[in-house]
């Protein structure tokens, strides 16, 4: 009888052990999850746009072509890398789109800085048909928008694996006397 209450006590003691072990390993990974492991939105610094590609023709017809070259930094803090597909950044001109460039699928690491440039060819006929750009375009200065998502996958510790959508806007200004230009970016990513 005595080998029956101790099995059963040693049993209850067991089961105790293990609850609180279990609760101390929950709490500890929900702390960890609000606190180190939150997500954090990744720093975007844009590198000046370079003009890799500038033809203006005046005569017979107006033709112009323009290819940018687009680089940006992004600084990653979050403790999880983010792996995404190929995709196209937009140029846009007062809403309207005239220009794409291709971004090739990557992978941004776990707490590091990964460096992404592509080129963009601007639609040259969009610019010109629109009523603002002679106006721009002869004051030195034209102004564009580059909006990019990116769709891919977030890993933390190679163990937790989530889907996330990042999205980048660019403000460019091109002065088309000095042939440079300024640009600021921003960044978000949506789980």
């Amino acid at each position: 009888m005595s080998r029956g209450k101790t099995s059963c006590k040693s049993l209850k003691i067991c089961c105790a052990v293990s609850a609180i072990l279990f609760l101390i390993i929950a709490v500890v990974i929900v702390v960890l999850l609000f606190t180190l492991f939150k997500p954090k939105q990744p720093k975007v610094t844009a590198q000046p746009v370079t003009i890799k590609g500038f033809n203006s023709i005046v005569w017979p017809l107006i033709s112009l072509n323009v290819t940018l070259g687009i680089a940006v930094t992004v600084d990653n803090p979050n403790y999880g890398s983010f792996k995404f597909k190929d995709s196209t950044a937009y140029i846009n001109y007062r809403g309207t789109i005239v220009g794409q460039a291709s971004i090739a699928a990557d992978t941004i690491p776990a707490r590091g800085k990964h460096n992404m440039s592509t080129f963009a060819d601007v639609f040259v006929d969009e610019l010109i048909t629109s009523g603002d750009f002679r106006t721009d375009f002869l004051s030195g200065v034209v102004n564009f928008t580059s909006t990019t998502t990116l769709h891919g996958k977030v890993s933390v510790l190679k163990l937790i694996k989530a889907k996330a959508t990042s999205y980048s806007t660019c403000d460019i200004s091109v002065n088309v006397v000095t042939i440079t230009s300024d640009s600021v970016c921003t960044s978000k990513v949506k789980f």
